[in-house]
């Protein structure tokens, strides 16, 4: 999450550091394994009473007892909206006794998208496309029949959603085997990818978690919402858990993809 500029130097280090472990990518950026990761070190004390929201260049800061947040890189943690600053806000208004980064998901990708998004846009676009060259949405069951008709029906509307109102039209594959897609389109694709750093995290971060980069833009030009999105990505993933029931650990994991998820649609939605 961040900390207050000019704070008690022994409490916001320590929160500091805290955030910047658990915001460095574990095990495929799995959440699950980054609360195991982040189980080993004390969650930071709250150390603050007001939080509020302040007017600064270029946007909103958030301010604990007037002091505004930064980010674990030292930046100043800027929303270009007040909407965004107020929802930030919340979170950590929320903490009680400790400062508990994972129910701070809104507060986490805004600092990864200024931290880390931001110097590198250019890599974390061209990540965006690679991922769309290969996409979940391009490669189909040819059994159960079942299965093939769920499939088509949660992702043929966002394939005829690029084919009509971007021109960009992909070749279909049964199984895994690799096809490849015509540049045209994928240069399309990089047309729609987000260059500004809190859009492009918020569409990077819907990508991994979904497996597809064609889902993400879909959210990320209001062709599609969070629940369809998250639905067509685990088509194949409910079909399974209908033949062979549910896994615990499974379900677990993907309420923790899910709230990464939820936040990533949310800050769409508050930087509009």
């Amino acid at each position: 999450m961040g900390d207050p500029s000019g704070a008690d130097p022994a409490g916001p280090q320590t929160m500091r550091d805290f955030l910047e472990g658990i915001e460095e990518p574990v095990a495929g950026d799995d959440p699950i394994a980054r609360a195991r990761a982040a189980q080993r070190t004390p969650l930071p004390k709250r150390f603050y009473t007001d939080v509020s929201v302040g007017e600064a260049d270029g946007g909103f800061t958030i301010l604990l007892d007037g002091r505004p947040v930064r980010t674990p890189a030292r930046g100043l943690l800027l929303a270009p909206t007040r909407p965004l600053a107020e929802a930030m806000a919340a979170e950590w208004a929320e903490q009680e006794k400790e400062i508990n980064p994972f129910f701070m998901p809104l507060t986490r990708l805004v600092n990864v998208a200024l931290d880390r998004v931001g110097p590198e846009a250019e890599a974390v676009r061209e990540e965006v496309v690679r991922y769309a060259g290969s996409d979940m949405l391009f490669y189909r069951a040819d059994s159960p029949q079942t299965l093939v008709k769920r499939q088509a029906e949660q992702w043929d509307p966002v394939l005829d959603w690029l084919s009509g109102a971007h021109d960009a039209r992909f070749f279909l594959s049964e199984g895994i085997r690799h096809v490849t897609q015509p540049d045209t389109s994928l240069e399309r694709v990089r047309a729609l990818v987000p260059q500004a750093p809190l859009k492009l995290a918020a569409v990077h971060s819907i990508t991994t978690l979904t497996g597809s980069a064609l889902l993400a833009l879909a959210v990320a030009e209001g062709a599609l919402d969070a629940d369809a999105a998250w639905a067509a990505a685990h088509v194949d993933e409910d079909f399974n858990r209908e033949q062979w029931g549910e896994d615990e650990i499974a379900t677990a994991r993907r309420a923790a993809r899910r709230t990464e998820m939820d936040a990533a649609a949310r800050l769409l939605t508050l930087i509009t």
